[in-house]
């Protein structure tokens, strides 16, 4: 618990650091913490030090965990690539799914979401840098995919998504996420009301933070390195 809750506070004074130095307020940044491959048990430990919102990628090791936790209020976050199979499970199970990047899933998560839940929060997953090893759209394909979503009923789109190539340099971290926030200002011209930026992870939350990013994804910092 002692290491656990270093960590976390760590973490949010790193995210108090990096929103002072843009001159943001630190409440207009969610952290995320990204609890993939970590045991039901560290997830209790993070609720019972304040935080509520996990990510999780691999859908069966997430509803099991969330079988073990459902006596604790947690906003539970998709953040894995989703495959039609899945749909129906992350719809009727989760609140967020950050990696939408095809219509067709969209379609579905949106018909397969219980009335009774509300819309599920989604976000689309950007390819930034136009890299083959990661899923996500291109920039010139958002538009379309953007207004398709807006018009589904069982989701919500709130915005965008990426995971940047890895850059040592502040400077060329913070060039990738300024795409992705002008993006998400041209959206909002286009009249679809967004408010998200899920960008940024431990190695560029700084560089995220500093372009404008609304909710960062830290795992390693909290549960430390995963086996």
């Amino acid at each position: 618990m002692n290491n656990m809750r270093k960590n976390l506070n760590r973490v949010h004074e790193q995210i108090v650091q990096a929103a002072s130095a843009c001159k943001r307020e630190p409440d207009s940044i969610l952290l995320l913490a990204v609890s993939k491959k970590k045991p039901a048990s560290d997830i209790r430990q993070a609720w019972e030090l304040g935080q509520r919102d996990f990510g999780e990628n691999y859908l069966q090791e997430a509803l099991q965990k969330m079988e073990e936790l459902k006596d604790l209020d947690i906003s539970w976050h998709f953040i894995g690539a989703i495959q039609s199979n899945k749909t129906r499970n992350i719809a009727e199970a989760f609140d967020w799914a950050h990696c939408i990047d095809r219509a067709k899933i969209a379609r579905r998560l949106s018909e397969q979401r219980p009335a009774e839940l509300g819309p599920l929060n989604v976000c689309i997953q950007v390819n930034i840098d136009h890299e083959s090893s990661k899923a996500g759209i291109e920039l010139a394909e958002l538009p379309e995919l953007a207004h398709a979503i807006h018009q589904l009923p069982g989701i919500r789109l709130r915005g965008l998504m990426t995971i940047p190539a890895p850059q040592e340099s502040f400077d060329l971290q913070r060039s990738a996420f300024a795409k992705l926030a002008e993006a998400l200002e041209s959206l909002r011209q286009q009249g679809i009301d967004c408010d998200t930026l899920s960008m940024g992870m431990t190695q560029d939350m700084d560089a995220a933070i500093a372009e404008g990013s609304t909710l960062v994804r830290i795992g390693t910092a909290i549960f430390g390195e995963r086996v």
